[in-house]
């Protein structure tokens, strides 16, 4: 393994459980016709894009107008607190001190990941961050995983991606790379893509090397 690169929203940060009651709140604010399996196909994706999709349901409004209400839920009293997924800034860290060169590819937007990055203490391990503003396609599309890879100067084929999201997951597969899906949002049936499957970042130790014993396989 030659570098590493993780999605953030559930991969590092236990946030899609606010993310899906923002987006409900959204459709029943709107009167929008929704389900549960409807708002998790948000996960890993970029909103606007899901928005789109989706406009049908929301009669005389534009991507953007929902998009923003959506984020502004975000720090609203009601909203459920987010936490740090079970070793995620362990095995940064330990990453980054061997030497790993370590990426972001995430489907949030740059102020909002860099934020969670700082708020993590672990901004200076990542020598790249692809968010929504840098990419033209979102995940599933490959293009953010890519990136990456190449602002990290490593060849997709040489790096392992983690993820929590099928999306996600599709999008690590797509770039060549390894994968490691996190089953913080979604049982692991629905990360059955990804080549190995953990409950969280403890399970994933650093070897010399570098590389990663992870339990099981996918």
């Amino acid at each position: 393994m030659s570098a590493a690169v993780f999605d953030l929203d559930g991969t590092l940060i236990d946030s899609e459980p606010r993310n899906q009651v923002m987006w409900a709140w959204l459709f029943e604010r709107h009167g929008a016709a929704h389900d549960p399996a409807l708002i998790a196909s948000f996960a890993g994706r970029r909103g606007r894009e899901v928005l789109a999709e989706l406009i049908h349901l929301f009669p005389g409004r534009t991507v953007e107008e929902l998009f923003a209400e959506a984020i502004s839920y975000e720090h609203g009293p009601e909203a459920p607190p987010v936490g740090v997924v079970p070793g995620a800034v362990e095995l940064v860290r330990a990453l980054h001190e061997a030497g790993l060169p370590l990426g972001v590819a995430t489907s949030g937007q740059r102020s909002y990941a860099e934020g969670l990055l700082d708020g993590l203490g672990v901004r200076d391990c990542f020598g790249a961050v692809v968010t929504a503003d840098d990419v033209a396609t979102g995940k599933p599309d490959p293009e953010g995983f890519l990136a990456a890879c190449r602002g990290l100067g490593i060849p997709p084929e040489r790096a392992v991606g983690f993820e929590d999201a099928p999306a996600g997951v599709a999008a690590i597969k797509a770039a060549g790379m390894t994968c490691v899906g996190v089953t913080t949002t979604v049982p692991a049936g629905a990360l059955a893509a990804a080549d190995h499957v953990v409950a969280n970042l403890k399970e994933v130790d650093v070897l010399p090397g570098p590389a990663l014993r992870v339990p099981g396989g996918g």
